[in-house]
Parts: C-alpha cells; sequence; structure tokens
C-alpha cells in the first residue's frame, strides 16, 4: 500500500479513536470504579471488534450485516447487556478505602475479551465509521493481504495508544478518592454512568 492512504487511515483512525463515545465512557468509568488492574482482556476484545468491522468493510461483508438486521439486534443487546452487567457490578462493589496505590486484581481472562467484543461490534458508530472510512480512503479493490495486515497494524497500534492514555488517565484520577465514602460515590456514579451508556446502545436505531 502507497504511503499517503496508509497516513490518511491512520490520522482518520486516530481522530475518530480519540473522540469519547459510550466505549470510552465504560472504559473510563469501569478503570475509576474498579481499578486498571486486569484491564487488558477487555481492551483486547474492543481491538478485535474494530478489526471485525475494517475486515467486513474490507471484503463486503459490510452490506451483509447491514441486510441482516437480526444480526445487528443481537449485537446490540449483546453489548448493552455487558454494559448493564459491568453497571450492577461497579454500583453493587464494596466501598474499600483505597490505602496505597496497589489496586487488587479483578477477574478477566475470556469473559473480559468477549464482553470487549460485544461492546465493540454493538457500536453502530465504529461499523458505519469504516463502512464511510475505508472506501473513501482505500482502494479496496487493489488491496492485498499485506495491504490488509498493514491496516490492522496501524488500528491496533492507534487504539493501544489511545486506550492506554484513558486508562492511566482515569487510573490516576482514582488515586485521589482515599477514602470508603469517596470510593462509594465513585462505584455508584461510575455505575449509572455505565448504565445510561447500556440504554444509550440498546435504544440507538
Amino acid at each position: 500500500m502507497s504511503l499517503w492512504p496508509l497516513l490518511s487511515f491512520t490520522l482518520a483512525i486516530s481522530i475518530a479513536g480519540a473522540m469519547p463515545g459510550p466505549t470510552i465512557i465504560a472504559l473510563v468509568a469501569r478503570v475509576l470504579a474498579r481499578g486498571p488492574a486486569n484491564i487488558l482482556p477487555l481492551l483486547v476484545g474492543l481491538v478485535f471488534g474494530d478489526l471485525v468491522w475494517l475486515a467486513c468493510s474490507v471484503f463486503g461483508a459490510v452490506a451483509l450485516a447491514t441486510e441482516a438486521h437480526q444480526v445487528m439486534v443481537v449485537l446490540k443487546y449483546l453489548g448493552a447487556a455487558y454494559l448493564a452487567y459491568m453497571a450492577i457490578r461497579m454500583w453493587t462493589a464494596p466501598a474499600t478505602a483505597l490505602d496505597s496505590r496497589e489496586i487488587p486484581a479483578s477477574k478477566g481472562g475470556w469473559r473480559g475479551v468477549f464482553g470487549g467484543l460485544a461492546m465493540g461490534l454493538s457500536n453502530p458508530k465504529t461499523m458505519l465509521f469504516y463502512l464511510a472510512l475505508v472506501p473513501n480512503l482505500i482502494d479496496v479493490a487493489q488491496l492485498g493481504l499485506v495491504g490488509f495486515a498493514e491496516l490492522c497494524a496501524v488500528v491496533t497500534l492507534v487504539l493501544a495508544v489511545v486506550f492506554a492514555v484513558y486508562v492511566t488517565l482515569a487510573g490516576r484520577a482514582r488515586g485521589l478518592f482515599r477514602s470508603a465514602r469517596a470510593m462509594r460515590l465513585v462505584n455508584r456514579s461510575s455505575g449509572a454512568i455505565i448504565a445510561g451508556t447500556a440504554v444509550v446502545v440498546a435504544t440507538r436505531q
């Protein structure tokens, strides 16, 4: 792939990825409530979600997914259900004061990966972004496996940087809360924010 289309794609995905949306809001709220420990599986799932839509846009499956309304409805509600689950867990989390910067590890693993994937696939903004972006920046007809691998690498690296920045900032902000009362406020505020995000995802057309 030539340099200019690749740079244009990199710039576009950087701007889109950095713009706060339901995914970023949910991610920040989760870190504020539970800390950045074991956040990697969720981030991996989110990146996979973007890569799936990239593959769909490149190989023409987006048109099929758009027409298959039932598939999109299922994906949307899966993402909303996972956000609702996170909201309940945060709302009911024990309000433990932070006495140090060490944050206990939380469960993640494949559940976190699948949860992040569901969130990524359920976001119509992500689907529409790739549907509109790729055909206008990339000559899909001339794109081979090497070019597709380059696009995947760009998406992975850009999102890794964006997520790392948000997680780091949210983790540092969390360090400001040192009392049980403050942590209860953080847990319930984060739970309410993510619950609201779940409603937005579930009701978005």
